[in-house]
């Protein structure tokens, strides 16, 4: 009942592999699914949940310490909004990502999961890192973009990571103390990588509770 997060930088192959990974250990892959829950559970639609995700940051500190009770479960989900904002949005990630990892055998892309679950007992968080260069050629090769661009765009998503985690007051989310495993995806390939980190979950699983 494994709950692996991923954390990763902008143009890391990160998506790849997290769904390479997912597929592996028939796990379900929690990415844009999030978008698509939240997107119903606040009815409102999925390129509506999509913005305020990019602009959320300002009250999302009360999540990375708040108890998910069972009250506040049934409270969120059962509340048919029609409208969505920063403190809505976050208020339904915080719940669907306890959801994920309650039911457990899920791989969670991102958004602050690796601070959500900090204390999950289950939880292998992951963090995937690669150089500025290679993420560029990345991003070049996927989105179709010149060099220029990419470069700009990378610089962009890393600028606004790191004001949005200023804004909850954390400046160690590529901190390797907050990690079980980190890899550097511009020295292991992809599928090496998906292996080691299957190799490392299975490790954790079969570990006594004693240690």
């Amino acid at each position: 009942m494994a709950v692996i997060t991923i954390s990763h930088q902008f143009g890391s192959g990160a998506n790849s592999l997290g769904k390479k990974l997912a597929e592996k250990l028939g796990y379900v892959f929690a990415d844009s699914e999030i978008v698509t829950k939240i997107a119903k559970a606040a009815n409102v639609s999925e390129a509506w949940v999509e913005h305020v995700e990019e602009e959320a940051g300002g009250k999302f500190l009360w999540l990375i310490t708040q108890m998910v009770s069972k009250g506040l479960v049934d409270k969120i989900l059962a509340d048919e909004r029609g409208y969505i904002d920063e403190t809505i949005y976050l208020d339904y990630l915080v719940v669907l990502i306890a959801q994920f990892a309650e039911e457990g055998n899920v791989v969670i892309m991102g958004r602050g999961s690796q601070y959500i679950l900090r204390d999950h007992p289950d939880a292998v968080h992951i963090l995937l890192v690669d150089s500025f260069e290679n993420r560029i050629r990345r991003v070049m090769d996927r989105d179709g973009l010149s060099e220029k661009e990419a470069s700009k765009l990378v610089k962009a998503e890393d600028k606004r990571r790191a004001a949005l985690y200023k804004k909850i007051g954390k400046s160690d989310y590529e901190s390797v103390n907050l990690y079980d495993l980190v890899v550097n995806l511009g020295r292991v390939e992809t599928d090496t990588a998906r292996e080691m980190i299957i190799e490392f979950v299975h490790q954790r699983e079969s570990r006594p509770l004693s240690e």
